[in-house]
């Protein structure tokens, strides 16, 4: 499968994954408990300035295509309803959220983290093996490239044979792709035992 951690090593890859996701954990609620566009604006400069520092912005920018069209609608929606400032703080929080996302994703190994969702799940292992936690939280994060490749081929296919706009069939089309590709990985879990 393909992988969201940057080939380019950076001063960030021998920090502890743990530091990372918890500095992300306390980013994420700092900025979700701030108002207005201009604090959430500060929030985006801040990834964008460490993407900058550490070499890899136009890998980190070109990550936020996916994410482009969401912002459009949620500008789009609070502009009808007359709360356009709202509507410009919400994306800019969204893609401040999703910048420093990125840029822990591009700096730590999944196994790295996987180990971090490991420790964390061991309170729950009455209840749930801790494995299957730190597993289902990797292949999350393992499936989103391999997601967004999928959607670029079908809008390639689409492209080349259609001149209509993409629509809805297209984004069934990806969730029929997303469905098969678990199966797959579901099958060959099963085949080798499990999580554990």
């Amino acid at each position: 499968m393909l992988t969201l951690t940057s080939e380019r090593v950076t001063p960030a890859h021998a920090w502890p994954a743990g530091v990372k996701l918890g500095g992300l954990a306390l980013f994420t609620l700092g900025l979700f408990a701030t108002q207005g566009a201009l604090a959430a604006g500060l929030g985006l400069a801040l990834p964008l300035a460490a993407a900058l520092a550490l070499g890899l912005v136009r890998d980190w920018l070109r990550l936020f295509r996916p994410l482009l069209w969401i912002g459009a609608v949620i500008l789009a929606w609070h502009a009808l309803t007359g709360s356009a400032l709202e509507g410009l703080a919400a994306t800019l929080r969204l893609f401040a959220a999703f910048g420093a996302a990125n840029l822990v994703t591009m700096t730590t190994r999944l196994a790295e983290m996987q180990a971090v969702f490991l420790r964390l799940a061991r309170p729950l292992a009455p209840l749930i093996p801790p494995a299957r936690i730190a597993l289902a939280m990797a292949l999350v994060i393992r499936f989103i490239p391999v997601l967004s490749l999928r959607a670029a081929q079908l809008s390639a296919a689409w492209r080349a044979r259609s001149a209509r706009r993409i629509g809805w069939p297209l984004i069934f089309a990806i969730t029929l792709a997303a469905l098969d590709d678990a199966e797959h990985v579901a099958e060959a879990l099963r085949a080798r035992g499990g999580a554990g």
